[in-house]
């Protein structure tokens, strides 16, 4: 039950003053002793809490799963191994859903209309398990996504092929390893920002992504921001953002 669930239901009498004062007690913070549930998150940020599932204890995952569930009705987990998914799975209702490739464990009793467009793309397939997460994060929070996959600076015509729904997108998120050039080539294409993801796929001079993310900072197409290595959640969250800004209207 949200804030205005809550305040609506003291105004029409369907819930009373002490149903209500009970949910304030808690609010914003559900503490659960080992954690802190931020349950104010969606009320500040317009997301709720996404909890962080590598290196949890099957128990503490378990138990922030139910809490947050039994809360909203809806939960998104990132970093999730099998073994914490088959443990969830036994204790969460039958249509708790998992994809092994972006490591995503969900379960959405209140799925929200995709509004709007992200542009989701990668320099190669390897790229895919990261851009994934970035992907199923930003449709977790209402934006329309378009994968475009594989179309890195070495075969640069696969990228031109897509580029109209790339420039029609409210954002472009560009995730490569490697030399990390894609994000510098979208960013000189397109007239919205661009949100560079480094990935850790490359040789050993990569340096587990450090290539790809010195290659994003110091890119000279203008518009283009930077996350964390593989940190397809972090340009997930930003692109839902301008996206949703853009679909407001800059409200």
């Amino acid at each position: 039950m949200g804030l205005e669930e809550i305040l609506q239901g003291v105004k029409d009498g369907s819930l009373s003053i002490e149903e209500a004062q009970a949910w304030f007690k808690r609010y914003p913070c559900e503490d659960l002793g080992f954690a802190k549930l931020d349950t104010h998150r969606k009320y500040r940020s317009g997301f709720a809490e996404v909890v962080f599932c590598q290196s949890k204890t099957i128990d503490h995952l378990v138990a922030i799963f139910q809490k947050l569930y039994s809360l909203e009705g809806r939960v998104l987990g990132t970093r999730c191994s099998q073994e914490q998914y088959e443990a969830l799975r036994q204790l969460m209702p039958s249509h708790l859903q998992y994809d092994p490739v972006s490591r995503i464990v969900k379960i959405d009793d209140h799925p929200v209309e995709p509004v709007g467009a992200v542009a989701v793309c990668t320099a190669g397939t390897a790229d895919i398990a990261v851009a994934e997460e970035c992907a199923q994060c930003a449709e977790f929070f209402g934006a329309k996504v378009e994968r475009i996959y594989d179309v890195g600076v070495s075969g640069l015509h696969r990228l031109l092929a897509r580029l109209e729904p790339i420039q029609k997108a409210n954002c472009v998120v560009a995730v490569a390893g490697m030399e990390g050039a894609l994000a510098s080539v979208i960013g000189g294409l397109v007239t919205n920002p661009v949100i560079a993801v480094p990935t850790s796929v490359g040789y050993g001079a990569n340096f587990q992504g450090l290539s790809a993310l010195l290659t994003m900072l110091n890119s000279c197409s203008n518009g283009v921001c930077t996350v964390n290595i593989d940190n397809g959640f972090g340009a997930a969250h930003l692109a839902a953002q301008i996206n949703r800004l853009a679909v407001d209207g800059g409200q």
